[in-house]
Parts: structure tokens; C-alpha cells; sequence
């Protein structure tokens, strides 16, 4: 059993621990509430958004340039984990994701094919720098101060290489936010727009939709089309964002739990080990008594 000094120094040790982890949590608490207004705000705008687009968009009648489909040669995988750890697996599960993909395309694309990465966030941007002969562009700063104009630039500047045809293929993998206790992994297609992937589906459930188009529809897709990359992409990083703090707010919360558990056996052992010295002391003044007796 070891001795009272080294128990009290464990206890002090864990105490503050605790402190930290609690305080940790309450601070992760308010950035999540804050977080969770954003994403559960944006979502049914991006969604709508996306929804019209595909009913626009009919028979792939009206085509943007961000609709065409080429051979993979040039592929973009934007990576997003967080600025900071102390989030469980939150930031390993997509790394790990993010390498499978990367794995994937290098096996896969052409010898005269290129993969480029774009890291959003600390996390992956430290790992993927290891990488020798990985095409990797940083943009970690974004975190800091995530505005959907911001965002939209980073956006604009990917569509533009898409038009371009200086890329082919954009790929994001990123948590989705679904409660403070879970996140899930995503990986979706960003570019090229899928056509009508939702709309056979609501179709079925709703009816055709009658619109009339004006001015014309052909006018409506080329500015709306770029308005819904836009707002996916920030969608992308508000989701990110918000299962971050989840996660955080959650394994700190696991922290704290584990120390005050912690605490308890130390101070049961404590008084175990302060009641055993206490009765050795009693055993020898006992011991001295009935020896100066004899």
C-alpha cells in the first residue's frame, strides 16, 4: 500500500485535474450551444436550396459547368478536423478516413493523374505535412473565424479550378453533426453536382412540381447552382464545427466523471493507509508500556 505522502500527492494531482476537465467542459458547453444554432439554422436553407436545384434542374436539360462529369486525372480531397485535441476520436476517425481516400486515388488515378490535398484544420494539416509527395494546401485559419464569406472565397476559388478543368473530382470528409453524443463520419462528393439525386424520391412521395420559370430556367440554374456549392461547403464546416464541441463537451465530461472516481478510491485508500499508521503507532506505544512494565 503506498504511504500517505504519495496518496496525498495523487489526490492533490487529480483534484486539479478535475478542475480543469470541469471547467474544459463548461467552455466547450457554450461553444456547442453557439455552434448548434448555426448548423441547425443552415441546414434547412442548404437543403432547400438543394431541393429546388434538382427540380430546376430536370432531365439534365440545364447543365452549369459544375454538373460535367470527366475522366479522374485531377482530384481535390478537402480534409476538415479541428484546430485543437482533447475531442476523442473526433479528429483520428477522419484522418484515418482521409488516408483511406488518399490510398484509394493514388492506386487509382492515371500515371499523369494528380491528387491534391486541402487541410482545414491543425490536426490533419500536422499529419498529412508528413506525407512525402502529397500536394497539401493549408487553410487552418479559417476555424478561427468560420463566416460564410470566409468560406464562400475558399469555395469560389475550388469551382473556379473546376470550370476551369483544372480539377475533375472534389471529395470533402468531414463529422457530420447529429447530437453532443454523436458525429457522423462523412465523406461526400462535392464536385461535380449530382443531378436529381433527391428528386425521384420526393417525386413519389409529393407529386410532380408545376413550376413556371422566370426569367428563364436556364438563367435560375447558372446563379443558383454556385449559390448551393457555397452554402453545402459552409453546411460542411458548421457540421464540423458543431460535433467538435460535442465531442469535446462529451470527453471532457468522461474526464471529469473518471477523476471524481479516481478520488474516491484514492481517499478510501488514504484513510486505509492513515488508519493503519495510525494503529501501528498505537501498537508500539503499547508494545513500549508493557515493555517498560517487565
Amino acid at each position: 500500500m503506498a504511504n500517505l505522502k504519495e496518496v496525498r500527492t495523487r489526490i492533490t494531482s487529480v483534484s486539479s485535474t478535475q478542475q480543469i476537465t470541469s471547467a474544459m467542459k463548461m467552455v466547450s458547453a457554450a461553444k456547442f450551444r453557439r455552434a448548434q444554432i448555426a448548423i441547425t439554422g443552415m441546414r434547412p436553407y442548404a437543403s432547400q436550396l438543394g431541393e429546388i436545384v434538382d427540380d430546376i434542374d430536370t432531365g439534365g436539360e440545364v447543365l452549369t459547368p459544375y454538373h460535367t462529369k470527366r475522366p479522374l486525372k485531377r482530384v481535390l480531397l478537402v480534409v476538415i478536423t479541428s484546430n485543437k485535441g482533447l475531442c476523442g476520436a473526433f479528429n483520428s476517425n477522419v484522418i484515418k478516413q482521409a488516408q483511406s481516400r488518399i490510398d484509394y486515388f493514388r492506386n487509382t488515378l492515371p500515371a499523369d493523374g494528380q491528387l491534391c490535398v486541402l487541410s482545414i484544420g491543425k490536426k490533419s494539416s500536422e499529419l498529412l505535412a508528413r506525407q512525402k509527395g502529397l500536394n497539401l494546401t493549408v487553410r487552418d485559419e479559417v476555424l478561427d473565424a468560420p463566416t460564410f464569406d470566409t468560406i464562400a472565397s475558399i469555395a469560389d476559388g475550388i469551382m473556379d479550378e473546376f470550370a476551369s478543368k483544372q480539377l475533375d473530382y472534389v471529395e470533402v470528409v468531414y463529422n457530420q453533426f447529429k447530437n453532443s453524443l454523436t458525429q457522423v463520419l462523412s465523406t461526400e462528393q462535392w464536385l461535380p453536382v449530382e443531378r436529381g439525386k433527391r428528386k425521384e424520391e420526393r417525386e413519389k412521395q409529393e407529386g410532380n412540381n408545376d413550376y413556371i420559370y422566370e426569367p428563364s430556367k436556364e438563367d435560375i440554374v447558372r446563379s443558383m447552382v454556385p449559390l448551393t456549392l457555397r452554402s453545402t461547403f459552409y453546411r460542411m464546416i458548421l457540421d464540423s464545427l458543431a460535433s467538435e464541441h460535442g465531442a469535446r463537451m462529451t470527453a471532457m465530461q468522461k474526464a471529469t466523471d473518471n477523476a471524481t472516481e479516481l478520488l474516491k478510491d484514492l481517499r478510501l485508500s488514504y484513510n486505509k493507509a492513515r488508519q493503519a499508521a495510525i494503529t501501528n503507532e498505537i501498537i508500539e506505544i503499547v508494545s513500549g508500556s508493557e515493555a517498560l512494565k517487565g
